[in-house]
């Protein structure tokens, strides 16, 4: 059950846009993992693309939002982290084509 909620907040977080990128941050390779406890509290673990982007404030909002559309999920904490740093390797495929990002650019 555990394991069918966090698979639908992922589900949800693919709807929460990178303004500056256009492109879900999910595919972008924000989300590190979700966890899901005691069936009704979202833990995301995360990163930006950047220190001090000016829109996490945004997106945090936008995250939050996105997770407790889940059925039955009443609370979401995000822990933003610096470390692994993120890079354009952890994008999906479909983010980098989108993009523009030559294959195997930045891997």
């Amino acid at each position: 059950m555990e394991e069918n909620k966090k698979n639908q907040v992922m589900a949800a977080l693919e709807t929460v846009i990178d303004p500056e990128l256009a492109i879900d941050i999910v595919n972008l390779g924000l989300i590190y993992e979700v966890e899901v406890e005691n069936g009704d509290r979202a833990i995301i673990t995360m990163t930006l693309t950047t220190m001090g982007c000016p829109l996490s404030d945004m997106l945090n909002d936008a995250i939050k939002k996105a997770a407790e559309s889940v059925e039955g999920i009443k609370e979401c904490e995000i822990q933003l982290v610096w470390y692994p740093m993120w890079d354009i390797s952890k994008m999906s495929r479909y983010a980098r084509v989108s993009l523009g990002i030559p294959e195997g650019f930045g891997i």
